[in-house]
């Protein structure tokens, strides 16, 4: 399984040349150290789900002597492997460009790279080639510019809550917030690899 996860980096050799100047970009764009861990934890993984989509790389896996299960573990451990190897090069670049950032910027980037991961990954084994990364791009765009805007389509209807919420400590809150993200990544994980065992290539 090491070395499925270790082919994404192989695969990637020129697009992860890129890979700080695109720290830099986001860094020299002030953009908010949230949005900076979350994007650049999504650098490997995706591009990775671009190439397989672009190559239909899934025949030639199975082809190989892994079963569909470390397929997809390969998929989503290496995705947190990778999310960890970003977040500490970011860390490292927003500290030498003196931007200030604290564990909790961390924390959410972290957060919702889980969050957008589970709700994307299945799509990738659900839909049809050729329409899966425009459909994800989308997504993500939605995903971050939407966010607020459906915080405060509930917050009325969930304001008990909110005010339960606000009135905890931020560790507490984040920790929360870790957790959630971590189950809902599992549960995405378990549907992906029950329909990848059953999907024909």
């Amino acid at each position: 399984m090491f070395n499925l996860i270790k082919r994404e980096v192989i695969i990637q050799k020129k697009q992860l040349l890129l890979f700080i100047p695109f720290i830099i970009f986001f860094i020299v764009m002030d953009s908010h150290p949230v949005f900076i861990f979350l994007v650049t934890s999504l650098f490997v993984p995706f591009n990775a789900l671009a190439f397989d989509e672009k190559t239909n790389v899934n025949v030639l896996l199975n082809s190989l002597p892994y079963t569909r299960k470390e397929i997809i573990a390969s998929r989503y451990l290496g995705s947190l492997v990778y999310m960890a190897i970003a977040i500490g090069l970011t860390a490292l670049a927003l500290f030498v460009a003196d931007r200030s950032f604290t564990f909790s910027h961390i924390a959410l980037g972290a957060g919702l790279f889980l969050l957008f991961s589970a709700m994307t990954f299945p799509l990738f084994y659900i839909l049809k080639q050729g329409y899966i990364f425009p459909i994800v791009m989308i997504s993500f765009f939605l995903f971050v510019g939407g966010g607020p805007a459906v915080f405060e389509l509930v917050s009325g209807s969930l304001q008990g809550i909110i005010q339960f919420v606000m009135g905890l400590s931020m560790p507490i809150i984040l920790s929360g917030f870790l957790a959630i993200a971590a189950v809902i990544y599992s549960l995405s994980w378990v549907v992906s690899a029950t329909v990848y065992e059953r999907k024909v290539f």
